[in-house]
C-alpha cells in the first residue's frame, strides 16, 4: 500500500452501532460500503410494516454473515502462529468477535405481552 492510498476505520452508524465492529478499509472499499449499507437500512425502512418481509431480510443478512465468516474470512486467516495470535489479539483489542445477536423467541413474546393480559394477546399459550 502506498501513501497515496486513503485508509479509513469503518466507524458504527446509525444501522451498525457495534462500536467493536471497526476494520481497515481503503477510501473506495468504505464509500462501496457506506452505499451498501445505506440501500439495506432504505430496504428496511420500506419493509418497517411488513415483520415476514424484515425477518426474510435478517435471515439473508445472517446468511452472508456466515458466508463471509466461514469463507472469505476463515480462507485469509494466517497460518503462521505467531501471525494469527496477533490478530487474535487485535480483535480483541478492538472488540471481539462480529456477532449478529438473535431475539430469542421467549424475548419477542414477553415483549409483545406488556401491557396486556394474556387472554387478549394473539401468541398466548
Amino acid at each position: 500500500m502506498t501513501s497515496s492510498d486513503s485508509i479509513s476505520r469503518v466507524t458504527p452508524s446509525a444501522t451498525a452501532p457495534d462500536p467493536g465492529s471497526e476494520t481497515v478499509l481503503s477510501a473506495a472499499q468504505q464509500q462501496h460500503l457506506d452505499g451498501l449499507l445505506n440501500g439495506l437500512d432504505g430496504l428496511a425502512q420500506e419493509l418497517s410494516d411488513n415483520p415476514e418481509a424484515l425477518l426474510a431480510l435478517l435471515r439473508q443478512l445472517e446468511h452472508l454473515h456466515r458466508s463471509i465468516q466461514d469463507g472469505a474470512f476463515r480462507n485469509s486467516l494466517p497460518a503462521d502462529r505467531n501471525h494469527l495470535f496477533n490478530l487474535l489479539q487485535e480483535m480483541e483489542r478492538s472488540g471481539g468477535w462480529p456477532y449478529i445477536p438473535r431475539l430469542q423467541l421467549r424475548t419477542f413474546m414477553d415483549l409483545l405481552q406488556q401491557g396486556r393480559p394474556d387472554q387478549e394477546h394473539p401468541l398466548a399459550a
